[in-house]
């Protein structure tokens, strides 16, 4: 092992002694994910041993969640068992709902992590077909001990702080909170930025109740000029990540395309999970299940932006709401019972995925006063984007943002199913068919709490990572 690499694990061994002693080392897949809106390909690119040993639970290799758009498996080229297996969904996803892969062809990086094989493994990716279910549509060949894996490391750029420390990386689900826009002089403010998040979390159901449950981590490296890129205002800065606003357009969505420059960092602290925080007063963020999540530090909203986005990476939970602007295009296909656990089409209504929660006097589908919410929300949404168009101060936005829930607030308190467990039209970017489990929810206001389905989707992904059965 390289000096500095072996001073970084004694780093991480004296935090959590005797932690990763036994651990296989983590074994790397970079591949190009592309294609437009008619096709789709992989490629490999490359294939490298990372700087930590496996940080995750070995003793739950398999995920049994089916959550995400797509699942890789790692096979035992000899037997063909089963290793390793993980849902993950994709940017190259949901880029390719956008008016731009109509007429581009694009491709976007990804890595798939497990444990290090002892023997050749074939690593195959599958996708849902038309029915949701999972068909393989690529796999490649992977020896560990081939020449060509790269096993050769750049000294550690930065020391992992300990945010909260729970125990064994092996049986807890490691948060590693990654900078970015944080100059040398801003150091200090990471660190504070990555604890004041860490407790807020730790405050919102269930993840209050399975704090025993996380290991956080904190990382980051300097960058010459504080702040982050927002070309739409023509602000470029260098970056830790590759992270940046207006991704496909959208002024809020902040995300990186860079993903080996993400995961070149984040290999230097044990992770199952990573939120990126970036130094930036303008509200914005993002979340894809699997890969990563982001949230602007300085936002009024960053608590909110924090835990909403990674209920998305976490537990793969599904945006609830439907009258802010999208930069998906709808779906002309047949509707289909969605895969995301929060959200249901109400094809057959006796099959509803969370009735087990229901009191048999709710009716379904479940009346809420949707009307005068869409009434509401269009002048909002109206008001939201003159904001913009005009650059006026992130403070109107973000008085325009605590108006709406308090109207939303008082709208659902007065109703009789406010706090129903149901089938309420509206999610999923659209107003009508597809329902949500409940009036409320951070997943589809910029509430405080998560509706009991998301809970519970929420503690299923916290015991995969950190039980030793399902």
């Amino acid at each position: 092992m390289h000096p500095h690499l072996a001073s970084l694990a004694f780093v991480v061994a004296a935090i959590l002694p005797g932690a990763l002693n036994a651990a296989p080392a983590t074994l790397r897949v970079d591949i190009q994910h592309g294609g437009d809106i008619k096709t789709e390909h992989y490629s490999l690119e490359r294939v490298m041993v990372e700087a930590l040993p496996w940080a995750g639970n070995l003793a739950r290799p398999l995920d049994d969640s089916n959550r995400g758009a797509n699942f890789f498996e790692v096979i035992d080229s000899a037997s063909g068992k089963v290793l390793y297996s993980r849902g993950y969904s994709t940017i190259f996803a949901e880029w390719r709902t956008t008016d731009d892969a109509k007429e581009t062809q694009r491709s976007f990086q990804e890595s798939l992590r497990f444990p290090m094989p002892e023997k050749p493994v074939q690593v195959r990716i599958s996708t849902r077909d038309a029915g949701n279910k999972f068909v393989p549509v690529w796999s490649v060949s992977v020896d560990p001990r081939a020449l060509d894996v790269e096993r050769v490391q750049w000294p550690a750029p930065a020391k992992p702080i300990a945010i909260h420390n729970s125990g064994d990386p092996a049986n807890k689900v490691d948060l590693l909170i990654l900078g970015d826009g944080y100059a040398a002089e801003d150091l200090a403010k990471f660190e504070a930025d990555a604890r004041k998040l860490s407790t807020y979390l730790f405050s919102v159901s269930p993840f209050k109740e399975r704090k025993g449950d996380f290991n956080v981590w904190a990382l980051t490296v300097p960058v010459p000029v504080s702040g982050a890129n927002r070309p739409s205002l023509d602000i470029h800065r260098a970056s830790a990540t590759g992270l940046r606003y207006d991704i496909f357009g959208s002024e809020r969505y902040a995300l990186t395309l860079d993903n080996r420059a993400f995961r070149d960092l984040a290999q230097y602290a044990p992770y199952d999970v990573v939120e990126i925080v970036f130094n930036g007063k303008t509200y914005g963020g993002g979340g894809i299940f699997g890969q990563f999540s982001t949230a602007a530090a300085d936002s009024d909203w960053t608590n909110y932006l924090f835990v909403h986005e990674f209920g998305h990476h976490f537990a793969a939970l599904a945006d609830e709401y439907y009258t802010s602007p999208a930069v998906y295009a709808p779906s002309d296909s047949k509707r289909i019972e969605p895969w995301e656990p929060n959200v249901t089409a109400l094809l057959d209504p006796s099959a509803l995925k969370w009735k087990g929660l229901m009191s048999p006097a709710t009716p379904l589908p479940t009346p809420w006063p949707k009307a005068e919410f869409e009434a509401y929300q269009r002048d909002n949404q109206a008001r939201r984007v003159k904001l913009r168009k005009d650059r006026r101060p992130e403070s109107e936005m973000s008085a325009l943002f605590t108006a709406e829930q308090a109207y939303s607030d008082g709208l659902f308190a007065k109703h009789p199913q406010h706090s129903a467990i149901g089938a309420f039209e509206g999610a999923m970017y659209e107003s009508t068919g597809y329902y949500r489990s409940q009036m409320q929810c951070l997943m589809f206001t910029r509430s405080d709490e998560f509706c009991r389905v998301c809970h519970d989707a929420i503690e299923d992904i916290i015991d995969l990572y950190s039980k030793s059965s399902p």
